[in-house]
């Protein structure tokens, strides 16, 4: 069988799962990585053969594809912020909107070295100090190191795997971030934080009741402790973010939140006692999906 031949095949079977586009991309990425052909190398040599060892490999994505499974845990990978990320199943699928989330955070600080102080004069931030609450794969801590030279990366989690997946991705990418295992929800282990410029998060905010409405690519394989939320305090991460910014965030210091759409404003209005500044912000779908706040 060619790979033009089997491309197709291996198309037709995840039609059965995926609409069209969806099965094209999700295809594209396995023939790339497990087989090393590109589309653009199909519509060259269609007739290229495959190897028996490629073959079963393929064959054996296949078959975790038609079982649900995403593609990124078949493959063991994903990209974030033009970066290639190891994942596994101890670690949530970095997504568009988070990537939006780190995007805002590059806009904000890496042109801008200085920012007024609260006396009106200037204030020079060149080690800027950077906190990201569960890190999971380590996406958004790598990436926020990676392009604001000399910033200083905390990244939390409260699963020993998560931190050992996210330390292996960062030597990857040569990226020196601390990484702490920590239960966050517990304010008892909190002073061991110092203060931060930068608190960023996408914590857990998917209600319990929800779960069923969710794809089931996401509820089998996807980590539950770093989706779901009790039924009866569905912004139980963010009111503790909130109450941790009052002691760990400075005073010319900013927080970015990911946040669930239907929620947006009841997470907005957990800060505004204390935050001054909010901005509520739609991902490119429209939806409110990120908020920033400032004192």
């Amino acid at each position: 069988m060619t790979a033009k031949e089997l491309y197709r095949e291996f198309l037709l079977k995840l039609q059965d799962l995926y609409e069209l586009s969806e099965a094209t991309v999700i295809t594209d990425l396995v023939f790339e990585s497990i087989a090393g052909i590109k589309k653009a190398g199909l519509l060259i040599n269609p007739n290229t053969g495959i190897d028996p060892v490629t073959l079963d490999e393929l064959n054996r994505a296949l078959t975790e594809l038609r079982e649900h499974k995403p593609v990124q845990y078949v493959l063991g990978e994903c990209w974030f912020h033009h970066l290639k990320y190891k994942v596994n199943e101890q670690v949530l699928i970095p997504r568009p909107e988070t990537e939006e989330l780190a995007d805002w955070v590059l806009r904000d600080f890496k042109t801008n070295i200085y920012r007024v102080n609260q006396s009106g004069g200037t204030e020079k931030h060149s080690r800027l100090s950077i906190l990201d609450i569960g890190t999971g794969s380590g996406c958004i801590a790598i990436t926020l190191k990676k392009n604001l030279p000399g910033s200083q990366v905390t990244a939390l989690d409260i699963s020993q795997d998560a931190l050992d997946l996210a330390r292996e991705n960062a030597h990857t990418h040569h990226a020196e971030i601390q990484l702490v295992k920590m239960d966050f929800l517990r304010s008892s282990q909190w002073p061991i934080l110092p203060k931060f410029d930068i608190i960023i998060s996408n914590p857990p905010y998917i209600p319990l009741s929800e779960k069923d409405k969710l794809d089931k690519h996401v509820v089998d394989f996807e980590p539950h402790t770093a989706l779901f939320v009790p039924e009866d305090d569905p912004c139980i991460f963010y009111r503790r973010i909130a109450a941790f910014c009052l002691e760990h965030l400075k005073k010319t210091g900013s927080v970015y939140l990911e946040v669930d759409a239907t929620h947006a404003e009841e997470v907005a209005t957990l800060f505004k006692p204390d935050f001054k500044q909010i901005e509520i912000r739609k991902d490119l779908y429209g939806r409110e999906r990120m908020i920033k706040l400032a004192y």
